[in-house]
């Protein structure tokens, strides 16, 4: 076997979305913070994430976390996390798999029954509470960064549909929000091709019609990511969320392709951005819980831990607990003859 890279790789989902982990393998990777070391990725190994998250290695809904040496002395790791088309500055699922593969694989110690972490992610600190039970990570709670609303109500024209209202706000990704019900969408999985491109089309509009910048870092902008929501299908939950993540920001793709994917878990940055939106609007009070389900049913359990302001925008300090599964380890390898030396995408399921 001729091999001129070899990168090693959890696979673990939570509730459902797919997060690989990679332990190892990677070239050194510089910045005085975590958020700098991404930028430095983005433009220098990029290579690595496309060859992580495409054909043949990878696939649309596959997310992709890259453990690096943390840069704030209160962190105990930090992580890049990688999608199909960006790198978030911070994601709920990718936190929750992280945090279980540093304690379940020994790369942190685990201390049952509760092991307290700190994480540096791109978007900041990241406060960690994993429950543990016989080397088993059982449940990770996460003190999330800030979520708030910027546009509340607002109306946009979305092709294909006409006007349409939703919300923008932060979460740790900059989301454009809106209810299935205005639609005629029921948020089942038998409807996913249906979610999907609506929630491109709304993404494509929002980030033309109502672009935000972060007010604390003017790097980050958006919207880049979208939402869909409905009420819960199970009693004792508060509600059903749809997140789309992009594969593609080309030109708008026909009407019969995919470009994007669903993300199987409730989505934890769009969980907190969703409870930001209904604390703005008196919806939801500090200390209350709020179960919000994903598309095939799974469960994020989001709470207003208290409340803060970010720049001009009054904020939740939301934290999101939920549960992963470690269901495999990888070892990549890159043969230099490799015609696809940083993976490829065919249009019948990439859009």
């Amino acid at each position: 076997m001729r091999s001129s890279r070899m990168i090693t790789a959890v696979e673990a989902h939570a509730e459902g979305e797919p997060g690989r982990v990679i332990t190892g393998g990677l070239p050194p990777i510089p910045g005085r913070s975590v958020f700098e070391k991404m930028q430095w990725m983005q433009a220098n190994a990029d290579e690595i994430r496309t060859l992580m998250l495409q054909e043949p290695r990878g696939n649309p809904a596959l997310c992709c976390n890259a453990i690096v040496e943390p840069c704030d002395p209160s962190a105990d790791a930090g992580f890049i996390i990688m999608e199909q088309t960006e790198y978030p500055p911070m994601s709920g699922s990718n936190t929750i798999c992280t945090v279980t593969v540093l304690l379940e694989t020994g790369i942190l110690p685990m201390v049952e029954p509760v092991t307290e972490l700190t994480l540096e992610a791109p978007a900041g600190i990241i406060r960690v509470r994993a429950e543990c039970k016989d080397g088993k990570v059982t449940r990770v709670t996460f003190r999330n960064v800030p979520a708030f609303a910027v546009h509340l109500d607002a109306e946009i024209e979305v092709e294909g549909h006409g006007r349409a209202r939703v919300d923008v706000a932060w979460g740790g990704m900059f989301y454009v929000i809106a209810e299935a019900a205005q639609f005629g969408l029921d948020l089942v999985p038998e409807n996913g091709a249906e979610m999907v491109r609506l929630c491109e089309a709304l993404r494509r509009a929002a980030v033309v019609q109502l672009p935000v910048v972060h007010p604390e870092n003017p790097a980050i902008k958006g919207p880049t990511i979208s939402q869909l929501t409905g009420p819960a299908k199970t009693g004792g939950h508060h509600g059903r969320s749809a997140v789309t993540v992009s594969n593609s920001v080309a030109a708008p793709p026909s009407a019969m392709s995919l470009p994007g994917a669903l993300d199987r878990s409730p989505c934890g940055t769009g969980t907190s951005a969703k409870m930001a939106c209904l604390h703005a609007r008196g919806l939801l009070a500090p200390g209350q819980d709020y179960i919000n389900e994903g598309p095939i049913g799974t469960t994020f359990t989001g709470r207003i831990e208290g409340v803060t302001q970010v720049g001009p925008y009054p904020a939740i300090l939301p934290s999101i607990a939920g549960q992963a599964w470690i269901y495999g380890v990888s070892q990549y390898t890159l043969d230099p003859t490799d015609p696809f030396q940083a993976g490829f995408r065919v249009g019948d399921i990439w859009g």
